[in-house]
């Protein structure tokens, strides 16, 4: 397969927009962000098609082959976005609807999806038969690639890990309800966000996520608390993958992903509820940190 010479990827998140240009190496050629319009979808196309129109006047090119990765994935039953924390994309033709206002062919992803392909493309699954890529931010989310393409199933949920229910749940952890109206979900314990709330509810100071990691290496006592029982909820989640897809590389992405802590804390602790007498699996980090999500997309434009 001979690859385009540039293609763009768009990385459309609940925060920013952001679009690169990448060249057959993997090279960036171009990247640039802009804000995303809260709550309004028609804005949200405009700022897609504004960056993609800026991308080629300074590329000096039309009609590159664009992938986007965005919150949710699309139905197959009815082809709109579902399961969007960006609410405002959910049910909308996201898809037909970009083609048309762009005059070319999209491929569109799930953000965790492009994360996977990412990582198993040219970072840190490269070369792995089975890349489990798990987002760690804002919300919680993953994605998994075999042998180096996107792996979606019959139902387009392959990966779908954030709304499941914690394994193993104690009666306080069943008792918190999500977003989605599920109880005990992974995201309500295993995101930035579950992890600042977890850390109030037992006492601790208001702060974020990385505030409570920052404390907890500087020896607060509440903080280190936090962090740990996160790592353990982590490994519960994780060896749930383990046991049923049995990953080579496990990797994470988002800003929990940053915590070196988890790398050495939770493979020892999915040792208990691996059903398993070895554990081969690696848990790393993305090689491309905040820049997968958009790579995995415009990898996705240059994939036949």
């Amino acid at each position: 397969m001979t690859l385009p010479p540039i293609r763009l990827g768009i990385d459309l998140g609940g925060t920013k927009i952001e679009i690169a240009a990448l060249d057959a190496t993997g090279a960036f050629v171009l990247r640039e962000r802009v804000a995303t319009p809260q709550g309004d979808y028609a804005a949200t196309l405009r700022a897609i098609a504004a960056l993609v129109a800026m991308a080629e006047a300074r590329l000096g090119a039309t009609g590159l082959p664009l992938g986007v990765g965005m919150p949710g994935s699309l139905s197959p039953l009815t082809g709109g976005v579902r399961n969007a924390n960006s609410t405002a994309l959910n049910g909308q033709p996201l898809r037909e609807d970009l083609q048309a206002l762009l005059g070319r062919p999209v491929r569109l992803e799930n953000d965790a999806n492009c994360l996977a392909l990412s990582e198993a493309t040219d970072g840190a699954g490269a070369g792995a038969q089975v890349v489990f890529a798990a987002i760690l931010g804002t919300g919680v989310g993953a994605g998994i690639a075999v042998r180096g393409q996107v792996l979606h199933g019959c139902n387009g949920v392959a990966g779908e890990w954030g709304h499941n229910p914690l394994p193993r749940a104690s009666a306080s952890e069943l008792a918190l309800r999500c977003w989605c109206g599920r109880t005990a979900c992974q995201e309500l314990f295993l995101s930035g966000v579950g992890l600042a709330a977890d850390h109030a509810r037992a006492g601790g100071a208001p702060a974020d996520a990385a505030a409570i990691v920052a404390a907890a290496r500087a020896g607060d006592a509440a903080a280190q608390a936090s962090l740990a029982r996160h790592a353990e909820r982590l490994a519960r989640a994780l060896a749930q993958v383990i046991n049923l897809i049995d990953p080579d590389v496990i990797v994470l992405g988002g800003g929990l992903s940053k915590a070196d802590e988890l790398y050495a804390q939770v493979p020892r602790l999915w040792r208990a509820h691996v059903f398993s007498d070895v554990v081969r699996t690696a848990l790393v980090p993305a090689r491309h940190g905040d820049s997968s999500g958009v790579r995995g997309a415009a990898w996705l434009a240059g994939a036949g």
